[in-house]
């Protein structure tokens, strides 16, 4: 069980790496004015999205079921996971929204300014906060 858990977390560090840096690079396309820098954020943000951070969201889902499904009867009980799985709920329509972003930006459909995506890039971190010290801590454990 000890290599699913790293597998777990390997894969969950690099789909943050992607939640962290793909509203970063929004925040740059918003801004950006030239032909060039426009269709060379398009195609960042698309390998970022689907090449690293798709792959890794659903390996780090997938090693998470594994571990849940291993101590089911713990976990089902347990409050502090369903706080977890509570948040990660969160962060999977965060990962969605970044999607429904990259199209936008696509089609040139964007309708956020550069100060929004600053903001929005703010909340993957807040999420993996409370996620790790939930995970970690692990308050209202009984």
């Amino acid at each position: 069980m000890s290599w699913i858990k790293a597998l777990h977390i390997i894969s969950m560090v690099a789909w943050f790496a992607g939640l962290f840096y793909l509203p970063r690079l929004f925040v740059y396309h918003a801004d950006a004015k030239d032909t060039i820098s426009i269709e060379r954020f398009k195609l960042m943000e698309y390998r970022l999205y689907y090449y690293i951070m798709a792959p890794a969201a659903l390996f780090t889902l997938l090693f998470g079921v594994i571990l849940f499904n291993s101590f089911a009867n713990y976990y089902a009980m347990a409050t502090w996971m369903h706080l977890k799985l509570g948040l990660v709920t969160l962060l999977i329509l965060f990962h969605l929204y970044c999607g429904k972003c990259l199209r936008d930006f696509k089609y040139d459909n964007n309708q956020h300014s550069s100060l929004f995506y600053r903001w929005l890039n703010e909340l993957p971190t807040l999420l993996l906060i409370a996620i790790v010290l939930i995970t970690e801590v692990r308050p209202f454990s009984f």
